[in-house]
């Protein structure tokens, strides 16, 4: 797949089929607009093609009420490729770009920018300066320009509208089924083990600390979890996504991941922490010494979900 940051000299590539949109988490939804597009671009014999945006505008108009982010930008585009898109042009979302009318948006960077012969669209997809564009007007003016357009009714599970909103809203409530069940996969984060102040290993339960690239996570508190990256299978470990209240007063969020029985360097490795299962929320100890029972805990029941897990029947595949 091939990424482009911003727009120049895109047209010169050819024409492309396109669909539009922030794509955080890349959930069902977005995997059944992808799948359009996909099958859009083959009929036409043009690339398929994603226009994203960096910063996400409500992040860009409001940061400190910005929604936490469900995946980072490098999650974003390894899912968009293996969702079979094959270029992705991330266009930066500026004061210059929100302030693009509506139909400007259409000529300079619809037709003139990417060379559109085809656009995919959610049936609620607005544009342009004061979100004036629609999908009506996009429509309106394609034969103009030389495009089609078409539009995706939202996807919908067990009658709840399948969002980023509903992802975020089922993290936040530690429902990771629930989760899954919208994205289509388990949740996970992916990030580069990094230097931290080694506390858990002073405490007999040495981590690698992932880095983020999210201030706000979608979730927080104590997980069993798979570590991708780390050995050729995936490890089983308890993680914690937080902000440490027992060693911190104001401290960031840290995603720590523990596997016992396993003591290997994977500093700078990149890894993957896949989330399965919350076992509790974050909470504050009066000492490390209470901190340290508590992680003992957290171990012995991470080992007892996954002999659950071991134990539940599977259905084979066919």
């Amino acid at each position: 797949m091939r990424v482009a940051r911003g727009l120049s000299a895109a047209a010169a590539r050819g024409p492309a089929a396109l669909t539009i949109g922030n794509f955080d988490g890349v959930h069902l939804g977005h995997q059944a607009m992808l799948a359009e597009l996909a099958r859009a671009a083959a009929q036409l014999g043009v690339p398929a093609c994603v226009l994203t945006f960096e910063p996400h505008p409500r992040e860009f108009f409001s940061p400190d009420q910005a929604p936490a982010r469900l995946t980072s930008l490098r999650e974003k585009l390894e899912l968009l490729a293996q969702s079979g898109v094959e270029r992705v042009h991330v266009c930066r979302f500026n004061y210059a770009l929100a302030q693009t009318a509506a139909e400007d948006f259409i000529e300079r960077i619809l037709v003139r920018g990417l060379g559109v012969r085809w656009v995919l669209v959610g049936d609620d997809f607005r544009f342009g300066a004061r979100r004036a564009g629609n999908f009506v007007m996009l429509r309106q003016a394609a034969p103009r320009h030389g495009f089609e357009v078409a539009a995706l009714p939202s996807v919908t599970l067990d009658g709840e509208r399948v969002s980023s909103t509903a992802v975020r809203m089922a993290l936040a409530a530690g429902d990771l089924a629930r989760a899954e069940r919208l994205l289509g996969r388990t949740y996970s984060i992916s990030g580069r083990v990094v230097a931290g102040d080694g506390l858990g290993r002073k405490l007999g339960f040495p981590t690698a600390n992932v880095q983020m690239k999210r201030e706000r996570p979608a979730l927080t508190g104590i997980f069993a979890v798979r570590l991708h990256g780390a050995a050729r299978e995936p490890l089983r470990a308890v993680a914690s996504l937080g902000v440490r209240p027992t060693v911190k007063q104001q401290g960031a969020p840290v995603l720590e991941v523990h596997v016992p029985d396993f003591d290997a360097d994977l500093y700078r490795r990149h890894v993957r922490v896949e989330f399965l299962k919350k076992l509790r929320d974050e909470e504050k100890y009066a000492d490390l010494a209470s901190l340290t029972r508590q992680i003992g805990r957290d171990v012995e029941d991470a080992r007892a979900f996954f002999a659950g897990d071991d134990a539940r029947p599977r259905i084979a595949n066919r």
